[in-house]
Formats: structure tokens, sequence, C-alpha cells
């Protein structure tokens, strides 16, 4: 079963959350429905930006630690390297 790792953004350099599931398409669904109580709601947050797939979930909760424990200008390269744009990839992974 496929792991995901993502990032999601309020707007371009906003605030950023960090987060792990295996259906990521329902996962961010939830965030733009606002059915998420807690810190994205309360700050918008239900832009996808970023994601990794995994094959197995201990290898994306590992990666997911790893990346909390970075910078903020090493979460926003990390975006940037893959969506210079920041463009919200719910589209592409909802087809």
């Amino acid at each position: 079963m496929a792991c995901y790792v993502y990032l999601l953004a309020s707007e371009r350099n906003g605030t950023l959350y960090l987060g792990v599931s295996n259906d990521l398409v329902r996962r961010t669904h939830e965030y733009k429905s606002k059915i998420v109580r807690g810190f994205s709601r309360q700050y918008g947050i239900d832009r996808l930006v970023w994601f990794e797939t995994y094959d197995d979930p201990v290898n994306a909760i590992a990666r997911e630690k790893d990346i909390k424990k970075w910078w903020r200008a090493w979460k926003l390269r990390l975006i940037e390297q893959s969506n210079p744009q920041w463009v919200d990839l719910y589209e592409q992974i909802s087809q």
C-alpha cells in the first residue's frame, strides 16, 4: 500500500503543514473541506504543494520525522525544486 509524505500551505511562502497519509486524495479533500480541526483549519492550510510516495509506511513516517526537524528554508527549497509556482497539486492527483 502506498503512503505519502506531504506538505500543505496556506499560500505561497505561507504557513506550512507536514503530514503522512495512505490516501492523499481523501486527506487533502478533508483539509479543503475544513473537516480537519485544529492548526490547518485555523490557518487556512489547504493547498497541496509537495508530496513523496513510499511503498512502506515505516519509511514514510521516518521521512516525515526527518523533515519535521528541518529549517523552514529547507522545506521551502524542497517545495520550489518540484513546484516553483506553488501550484495546488490536488487537481492533478484527484483525476
